[in-house]
């Protein structure tokens, strides 16, 4: 089976408070973004990983894939896989491409291996593997609160507008973001910002992480300018990571800007 996990981008994330459990209660609004990476998977004998693409640091026993198959291994006893996974969507980018992963095959393996596993039981499974998990269950526009896992639908589309994602050649880590941040006291109601047009919401829907991270990487600033120079009608730093994305109202060429960064385009669904 092959599947084609997507990214997100979040548009404003408010730090709300820091929770006794150590995470942030935060408030973000999420969209699918057009950014993928692409898996394929079979029964095997013995679990495996073959990655190409952007390589992936570390070992097997900390992937979020391999701690998927092992979370439905261990409960629902499935057999080992083989899992081949071509990755696009840069790490610590902020774009998700790690919790996408992680539900499309959790996902996957449930409608492979005929498991019939509850919404309810779904849901647990996602938010143990990470805080942004359960919002690719229904991957579509929503309010992420708690420190992730409160997840509420949106009847919101930006359809046709154009994306554009710049990533620069290094990464934000979450604990590096999250050791930076200070809660701000102020702090606007999502639903009310997303009712007023997009070209409103430049200084009013804001990403907390931003300012600390446009202070300590100017090429982040440097990027977020020449979108807005070139016509995006907002832009902003995307979750705790190191990406910059623009919205437009029409096709645009940023690649000549950034020969070496990520970027990537496309047209919301």
């Amino acid at each position: 089976m092959i599947i084609f996990p997507n990214g997100k981008i979040n548009l404003g994330l408010s730090i709300i408070n820091k929770r006794t459990d150590g995470f942030h209660n935060i408030e973000s609004f999420i969209y699918p973004a057009p950014i993928y990476d692409a898996i394929e998977f079979k029964p095997s004998l013995k679990f495996s990983i073959e990655i190409s693409g952007i390589s992936i640091p570390g070992n097997l026993a900390d992937n979020i894939l391999y701690k998927t198959w092992k979370l439905l291994h261990e409960h629902h006893q499935i057999p080992p896989v083989e899992i081949k996974l071509l990755k696009g969507i840069p790490l610590g980018s902020g774009l998700g491409g790690g919790s996408s992963d992680a539900v499309f095959l959790l996902k996957s393996l449930n409608t492979y291996f005929k498991l019939d596993i509850t919404n309810e039981t779904m849901f647990r499974y996602a938010a143990s593997l990470g805080s942004d998990c359960p919002f690719f269950l229904g991957n579509s526009a929503a309010i992420l609160k708690g420190r992730g896992e409160v997840v509420e639908p949106v009847n919101f589309s930006l359809k046709g507008m154009h994306l554009v994602i710049v990533c620069p050649d290094f990464q934000i880590s979450t604990q590096e973001a999250f050791r930076n941040i200070i809660p701000d006291k102020k702090h606007f109601k999502m639903e009310d910002i997303l009712n007023k047009p997009v070209e409103q919401w430049q200084d009013i829907l804001v990403n907390d992480f931003e300012k600390t991270a446009l202070k300590k990487y100017p090429l982040l600033r440097t990027i977020k300018n020449t979108l807005m120079d070139n016509g995006a009608v907002y832009a902003s730093l995307t979750g705790s990571g190191s990406t910059i994305y623009g919205l437009f109202r029409q096709s645009i060429n940023i690649k000549k800007y950034f020969p070496d960064a990520v970027v990537r385009d496309g047209i919301l669904k």
